[in-house]
């Protein structure tokens, strides 16, 4: 079993720069402003011949711009990656010493770590001694001098770390982020970590009434009915003209990386503001990666039968483009209906696992073309001839043919249609991909004339002219 290490500290010394530079990854948001992560974060971490598992927390005390209900569950959350923990490194400010924050820090710490590592942080650039000397005060032995940006001391950290922690052997573990990865994503306050949580069966990310609470996407690997599945929490994406703040914009980015990295997107739009034109975007953006996708219509049970009868009108006049995706309402906060989610999430599972041959996807595509042939483009009509799969996890079929690219859109979506009905994927499009199989030896050549037809065209041209 690896060992198990947490981060913590006050908001901005480098907690989230000393993971990502631990786990070799861009996992954790970081920023050069305070109380930018939250939830806690998960990542391996391999030093020589041992792996650990870090935990990468929020800022303790208080937060710049924080309100207090919030700061109380970034603690809730740091105190409970300390009791998960075989060994916790303190990271303080080196470049702005010994403060008073670190002092009442230490005395919550003292009690609570039965390990406890100081690493002064930010030496990069000056003297890393006396950097330090102020911090020897606290009482937790030698500190550490590291830079957690230039990777300045980490390695003597890490030996002292793993070192002190007895009775763990290496074994060859599998990435955490094994499972069916699950992306929830949607608009800011619309439920999304309350429906991690629901789903997960415990308080594991930060939920507030205030938009904006999730800043990072935080992929948090779980199993049920002994299944695996990850479920990433990502941050609210908004309309870009509403986006003014750096942090908001990094955000974004780290949820449109989930959503690129995840195999099925779960969309949640809040019943009691029904379908915007930033959820029909974002439904879009979905569509277009060809990941498996479900609609949740969250906040259900606090509509009226006219407002639900309402909600529903306007589902089946705006999602008619992605009619494959099966909408479920649910109350993430009460759990009514979120276990249909996995009900959908298993037959996606047995959809995604299925492989199909050529022939079979040739005899398809011929069939759907029998009942539904192609248009006729200059006076041809459009052939399409055979089709085989260019790729799993999304989907992609690709057909080749003559003159495919005039195929219309609207004839491309058929395609799609016809081919997921035959079949059976649930709630799983298809990406098809048009490929030009024949070719023409006289494209782009010029005829050369003869003599005579030179001639011939020279007296055709001097009886044109004679006539005018």
């Amino acid at each position: 079993m690896s060992a198990i290490i947490a981060l913590v500290g006050r908001p901005n010394v480098g907690k989230s720069t000393l993971f990502n530079r631990l786990t070799r990854t861009r996992n954790a948001l970081v920023a050069d402003h305070p109380g930018v992560t939250r939830d806690r974060q998960y990542g391996l971490a391999r030093f020589e011949d041992r792996t650990c598992l870090l935990i990468d927390t929020g800022g303790l005390g208080d937060g710049e711009g924080v309100n207090a209900s919030l700061q109380r569950q970034v603690a809730r959350q740091s105190l409970q990656a300390i009791a998960e923990a075989d060994a916790v490194i303190w990271l303080v400010d080196g470049r702005a010493g010994l403060t008073a924050g670190d002092e009442l820090l230490a005395e919550k710490l003292r009690p609570l770590c039965a390990v406890l590592h100081l690493a002064v942080n930010k030496t990069d650039g000056r003297n890393p001694h006396l950097l330090s000397a102020d911090f020897h005060a606290l009482g937790f032995g030698r500190p550490t001098a590291i830079s957690a940006a230039r990777g300045d001391g980490i390695h003597a950290l890490m030996e002292d770390v793993l070192g002190a922690i007895p009775g763990h052997e290496q074994k060859d573990q599998a990435e955490i982020n094994h499972g069916l990865k699950i992306a929830i994503i949607g608009r800011p306050n619309v439920g999304k970590s309350t429906l991690v949580n629901r789903m997960l069966g415990e308080e594991r990310m930060l939920s507030c009434d205030q938009p904006g609470t999730t800043r990072d996407s935080i992929a948090v690997p779980f199993q049920r009915g002994g299944r695996d599945y990850v479920l990433i929490d990502t941050a609210g994406i908004r309309r870009r003209s509403r986006v003014t703040n750096s942090i908001e914009k990094f955000s974004i980015v780290k949820s449109l990386q989930a959503i690129d990295a995840a195999e099925v997107l779960i969309m949640l739009i809040d019943a009691g503001e029904a379908v915007t034109e930033q959820d029909l975007s974002l439904l879009g953006l979905s569509a277009g990666s060809g990941k498996s996708l479900l609609i949740a219509i969250n906040k259900w049970d606090g509509l009226d039968d006219y407002q639900k009868m309402r909600i529903k009108d306007q589902l089946d006049r705006k999602l008619s483009f992605v009619d494959y995706a099966p909408v479920h309402f649910i109350s993430a906060l009460h759990g009514s209906g979120v276990g249909g989610l996995f009900d959908s999430l298993e037959k996606i599972r047995s959809a995604q696992d299925k492989k199909f041959s050529s022939s079979k996807i040739t005899k398809l595509l011929a069939h759907a073309v029998t009942v539904h042939p192609p248009p006729v483009v200059h006076g041809r009509r459009i052939k399409l001839r055979y089709a085989h799969i260019g790729g799993h996890k999304p989907l992609r079929i690709i057909v080749h043919g003559n003159q495919t690219s005039q195929v219309p859109t609207s004839y491309r979506r058929y395609l799609a249609k016809a081919l997921r009905k035959e079949l059976k994927l649930s709630a799983t499009p298809i990406l098809i991909e048009f490929k030009y199989s024949s070719n023409n030896p006289y494209q782009d050549k010029k005829n050369t004339l003869t003599k005579r037809q030179r001639d011939k065209r020279r007296r055709l041209m001097r009886h044109v002219k004679g006539r005018k």
